[in-house]
């Protein structure tokens, strides 16, 4: 089915304590909303909308090398009006409309798929919900006595029972077209004074529109980075990935938890990595080479065979 994309991407990241927007910061050798951007690509949407508000040049500057769409945020008013301001670039769009937090760096392709074929191209919305086992600062699913969706409440305006329910929103959504209509009914009435994109459900249902939910298996693919800890912890879980990738492609690594590889490094097969490297940029590493303990390369070229002596330290270099 056709879809677009939005991302948000506004935010500053106050808890970040940086000058740096949020999605900027790197997890895995990649800025965060690239990592969210690479996970949509492979599904072909038809366009792709940024949203940006704090360092929209840099966020800008930073992606210039995708085909992207941008929308500045001039005021940030919540996620209901960063959608708002997303209509602008949309305008007469007919598809389904996919929409993600830039700050997700850990989604999957083949969810956002089948999140993508709940919805189907049908008329209403559907939202990806998740079973956390500390939900904690989560907006929570509510359902009604026949188990359907009823509205999503932000913690900050739950009762304490409903503090206590497990089934959180992470911020995954696919609308109908309708969606930037809607836009225009919502209220700021609530504790922040903001646009909340989690109220848009709620005039799909007084619509008469179906509300269908995709529950997403795996708690730890849709965590966001609210600061520093989380940033690490999710940095953490990418070098898991990308080292565990290479493994099964014929890598060999001596000692894997002491070895970082962005997840911009290509490297052969037959491959030696001692302790302690580490491999960033657009470092190649070629069939059969070693490379030794201690070793850092960024955007290196190292060919077929060669072997790195311990401890090098090297930028934009070529090793024969």
């Amino acid at each position: 089915m056709a879809f677009a994309t939005v991302i948000f991407a506004a935010g500053l990241g106050t808890r970040m304590k940086s000058s740096l927007p949020k999605v900027l910061h790197e997890a895995a050798g990649r800025p965060l909303v690239e990592q969210v951007i690479r996970a949509v690509l492979p599904l072909k949407p038809e366009k792709i909308v940024v949203v940006i508000g704090h360092g929209a040049d840099l966020v800008k500057q930073r992606l210039s090398h995708y085909d992207l769409s941008f929308v500045l945020q001039k005021e940030i008013l919540g996620t209901g009006h960063a959608l708002m301001t997303a209509g602008e670039a949309l305008q007469g769009y007919e598809g389904d409309v996919l929409v993600l937090n830039g700050d997700g760096p850990l989604l999957r392709t083949e969810t956002l798929e089948q999140l993508l074929a709940t919805q189907g191209g049908q008329a209403g919305m559907t939202v990806g919900t998740c079973q956390f086992s500390d939900p904690f600062g989560m907006g929570r699913i509510i359902r009604d006595h026949e188990g359907k969706l009823e509205a999503i409440i932000e913690e900050k305006d739950a009762s304490p029972e409903q503090r206590k329910m497990t089934e959180v929103n992470p911020g995954l959504y696919v609308f109908d077209s309708s969606v930037f209509a809607k836009t225009k009914r919502l209220t700021n009435n609530n504790k922040s004074g903001e646009y909340y994109v989690t109220d848009v459900p709620l005039l799909y249902l007084q619509d008469g529109q179906n509300v269908r939910t995709y529950l997403i298996q795996d708690e730890e693919e849709v965590l966001g980075v609210n600061d520093r800890k989380h940033l690490a912890h999710i940095d953490g879980i990418l070098q898991n990935r990308i080292r565990e990738k290479w493994l099964l492609s014929g890598v060999t690594m001596t000692s894997p938890e002491s070895t970082f590889i962005a997840d911009t490094v290509e490297i052969g097969r037959d491959v030696v990595l001692e302790p302690g490297v580490i491999l960033r940029g657009k470092t190649k590493v070629a069939e059969a080479a070693r490379i030794a303990a201690y070793s850092h390369l960024t955007d290196c070229s190292v060919e077929e065979g060669a072997v790195i002596a311990p401890h090098t330290v090297a930028n934009g270099k070529t090793f024969t």
